[in-house]
């Protein structure tokens, strides 16, 4: 589907909107608005575990608030709140601060509610279609208005006295109105897009999961016989392997210890996010730390040796663990790690690499850990771990394996994640030309069977 031009156009003056159709105008923000932009109470309030919803920056995305992510306050506090500003259908929210600034969200919903402070509020006068306001504050270029005009201290921000002032393209309603429809009906079909290659990421994740889970517990052979591993949630395994609790392969060490002052500079440093994040250390760590040649040798990272995350705020966080395949001289680890180093022979790194990341562990961790009182792994709950030992050969046969097939589906999860980004952007222009008139849809019906449609270079 392609979509002409309007026939005259004038210069906005506005860097970011370029030019817009003759007969519209550019106004600020605080023109289209029936109140002034305000915002929710700069008080913590009291939170409860059932009451009035309180939106705050996390639930706002996608142009929709998800109440789901909300928290509760006492009708007191909502009366109370209410009083500055008391949300309605068809208002707008903006993110005014945090990582998310410039987000936008409407309010398609008659329930009481209440905001935070990060939320900036502006509530469309007559001559301004709430949905089409909505559409432009989500184009590209009302975003890099707000990114050009945001400052920063803790956190980037920006003010209700520079949103207000931020210019948007105001065509006459009709059209407004025609735009709205048009962006509703288009985006929510690539929305749809989207959300299936993201059902079919996930999909990919839990079958990578499920490939390695099967193969460092039943192996690849699948006419072997198998026996009862005497572990509820390992089941059956193949009858030749051993099942060894992680205190008999190997010795454990907590990690460093050391004052904020000697972080910045000196040697290699191995943080709890180089753990959690990876199956397989950095070949790189960008953390250093001024260490002894004692702490070097104690806290020492060697081939083979397997990392495991050991305090956090949640049971969630403990237990992930990242196996380290290179040397590297003079590193020491993190406090909130655990290192595991195995006897000579026994675990073979490629396999531990599989073996401990390996989504069954997390029955383990999850079910001790909330024994309890405080989410802290020690090195005698660690050493209780069962550990599967298939002979050195297969354990490097399952290795190279996993190797393979994990590359294959990686391959296949980076496609699904470039599709999404072009669908983004394919939706990101297509606002950002309806809003400022680069195409014209006043004619526009929604058809019975169509595809997204397609920009033409030179429309957009």
């Amino acid at each position: 589907m392609s979509f002409s031009s309007y026939g005259n156009y004038k210069d906005t003056n506005v860097a970011e909107l370029g030019e817009v159709p003759a007969h519209w105008n550019v106004v600020p923000l605080k023109h289209v608005v029936e109140t002034p932009i305000t915002d929710g109470p700069h008080e913590t309030p009291e939170f409860i575990d059932d009451g009035i919803p309180f939106v705050s920056a996390e639930a706002v995305s996608s142009g929709e608030i998800n109440f789901s992510k909300s928290r509760f306050i006492s009708h007191a506090d909502h009366h109370k709140y209410s009083k500055k500003y008391k949300p309605r259908r068809d208002d707008i929210f903006m993110v005014k601060s945090g990582a998310t600034t410039g987000v936008v969200a409407l309010v398609s919903t008659d329930r009481d509610f209440n905001i935070w402070s990060p939320l900036a509020v502006v509530r469309c006068a007559r001559l301004a279609f709430p949905r089409y306001v909505l559409q432009t504050m989500r184009s590209r270029n009302f975003q890099e208005s707000v990114v050009l005009n945001w400052s920063f201290g803790t956190q980037q921000n920006i003010g209700m006295s520079v949103i207000e002032n931020l210019r948007i393209p105001l065509p006459p309603i009709p059209e407004q109105n025609q735009i709205a429809r048009f962006l509703d009906h288009e985006t929510a079909r690539i929305d749809a897009l989207i959300e299936e290659q993201q059902r079919l990421i996930e999909l990919l994740k839990e079958k990578r999961q499920a490939v390695i889970s099967h193969a460092v517990t039943k192996g690849l052979d699948p006419t072997v016989p198998m026996k009862d591993s005497g572990v509820e949630w390992l089941g059956e395994v193949p009858a030749h392997w051993s099942v060894k609790a992680l205190r008999y392969l190997g010795e454990c060490q907590n990690g460093i210890n050391i004052g904020g002052e000697a972080f910045g500079s000196g040697s290699p440093f191995v943080s709890y996010g180089d753990v959690y994040k990876n199956d397989v250390l950095p070949a790189e760590v960008t953390g250093l730390v001024q260490s002894s040649p004692e702490d070097q040798q104690r806290y020492s990272i060697e081939y083979g040796d397997v990392f495991f995350t050991r305090t956090s705020e949640t049971v969630d966080e403990i237990g992930f663990s990242a196996t380290c395949l290179q040397e590297l001289p003079n590193a020491v680890f993190a406090g909130f790690l655990i290192r595991f180093r195995p006897t000579r022979k026994s675990l073979m790194p490629g396999f531990s690499k599989y073996y401990f990341r390996n989504q069954g562990l997390r029955i383990f961790f999850n079910k001790e850990m909330n024994l309890v009182t405080r989410a802290s792994l020690s090195q005698d709950l660690l050493k209780q771990l069962p550990v599967t030992l298939p002979p050195i050969v297969e354990q490097i046969m399952i290795s190279d394996f996993l190797d393979k097939v994990t590359a294959e589906l990686a391959s296949l999860l980076e496609q699904g994640i470039k599709a999404i980004d072009l669908l983004k952007e394919r939706r990101s222009a297509l606002i950002s030309a309806a809003v400022t008139g680069k195409i014209d849809v006043r004619g526009w019906q929604p058809p019975a069977r169509a595809q997204a449609p397609v920009l033409e270079a030179e429309a957009v």
